[in-house]
């Protein structure tokens, strides 16, 4: 059989993620890689895990190895909407983690050849879910403080069909969205009609400055908000959920029956478990901490290795910096030279819905040891005072 004349035109669309494919060439041993996001395994809380599971089997063991509700666990809903003002369990719809939370939204709401708002750059993740959907893109400039008013304006007058945004500790630039550029991102919202997906993986990771208002409780009638187990407890449960309107989410529902008839009821049981009687907040408070000091101590090796025309992000939170070359320098074609130098990051193409970026990549600071991360910046500075003597001479 061949498969290629047999499938279906989306197929075309669907591109393989770059951060697995670097994966794959980080598999030896040693090679310090700061490609992917991925949380900390010694963070993850695996006694409290264990004691919840067993008293989860001795408790309801039947109810949580039987099919459950399209919508979730009604406590684990109730747990969401609790930390979440102004909303109730009608606002809450429990997913298999906030990338099928991406996938249902597209399919429920866009249409092919739809435009979809993104920032340059923006989660890739986010970029691969919605390019199966056949839409187009319409992209928005940032800097410091979130997207730029006149570049947003200019893009909503293309009429999209959504906007997506993350606001706290973006993915990949580690920046926050200021609060005077948030009420702006709303308004600007009401008044060309077009709903915002607010992608919140992170919200909870802050090291420092006041919390923000999320763009949901700026503006709740026209914000879908997604949020997730993944960075605060552990990724391997694929649990998430979303909060907007119970009229968006009754579809959303339909869609999710068809996708996977609901999220496993015993990893929900679990997480309401493991959140009811306050561990969760210890949980997230030793999470802050570790990243923290993780951030620290890459921010101080940047500044120890890195050449003066290098610039990066100084993220208040999250997972992620992002790094600006000398304009010349591609960081595609530089990773390779990295590896052999034993250190590995993301190239910042891919994270550009339309191109861009070349000279820029992303860094993750979250599993790198003390030793590995001023060990790998050390390597990347000389790597790319290498690269900038060979773009000299050309």
């Amino acid at each position: 059989m061949n498969w290629t004349e047999h499938f279906a035109r989306r197929v075309g669309y669907i591109k393989p993620s770059t951060i697995r494919e670097i994966l794959k060439l980080t598999q030896k041993s040693d090679i310090i890689s700061f490609a992917g996001g991925l949380p900390a395994p010694y963070l993850f809380p695996v006694e409290r895990l264990k004691e919840a599971s067993v008293q989860v089997l001795e408790k309801q063991g039947s109810q949580a190895l039987q099919y459950g509700t399209t919508e979730g666990y009604t406590p684990l809903r109730e747990w969401v909407s609790s930390r979440i003002p102004n909303t109730t369990v009608d606002n809450v719809q429990i997913v298999s983690g906030s990338q099928q939370a991406l996938d249902l939204i597209a399919k429920v709401l866009l249409n092919p050849g739809d435009k979809v708002l993104v920032t340059a750059p923006t989660y890739m993740g986010a970029l691969r879910a919605f390019d199966a959907y056949e839409v187009d893109y319409v992209m928005v400039d940032v800097d410091d403080k979130g997207m730029i008013p006149a570049s947003l304006e200019l893009a909503l007058k293309q009429k999209p069909k959504m906007i997506y945004a993350i606001p706290n500790f973006d993915n990949p630039t580690g920046i926050t969205m200021s609060l005077e550029r948030r009420q702006m991102l709303v308004e600007m919202a009401k008044k060309y009609n077009v709903p915002i997906y607010e992608d919140d993986p992170y919200g909870e990771l802050r090291f420092e400055g006041e919390a923000l208002p999320s763009l949901y409780q700026l503006a709740p009638e026209l914000v879908i908000y997604a949020g997730t187990f993944s960075k605060i407890v552990v990724p391997g449960f694929r649990l998430g959920w979303l909060v907007a309107e119970p009229e968006l989410l009754i579809v959303v529902a339909r869609a999710k029956q068809a996708a996977d008839l609901h999220t496993a009821t015993f990893i929900q049981m679990i997480a309401y478990e493991i959140s009811k009687d306050g561990f969760m907040d210890g949980q997230i408070t030793k999470v802050r901490a570790y990243y923290k000091n993780q951030r620290d101590l890459m921010l101080k090796a940047l500044e120890k290795n890195f050449p003066e025309d290098c610039h990066w992000t100084r993220p208040k939170g999250g997972m992620f910096l992002w790094v600006t070359l000398p304009k010349g320098l591609d960081s595609i074609k530089m990773l390779m030279q990295a590896v052999e130098h034993k250190v590995a990051y993301v190239p910042g193409e891919p994270f550009f819905a339309k191109g861009g970026g070349e000279n820029t990549f992303r860094l993750s600071y979250s599993i790198a040891t003390p030793e590995q991360i001023d060990e790998g910046m050390n390597s990347l500075g000389k790597v790319i005072r290498e690269q900038t003597k060979v773009e000299e001479l050309v």
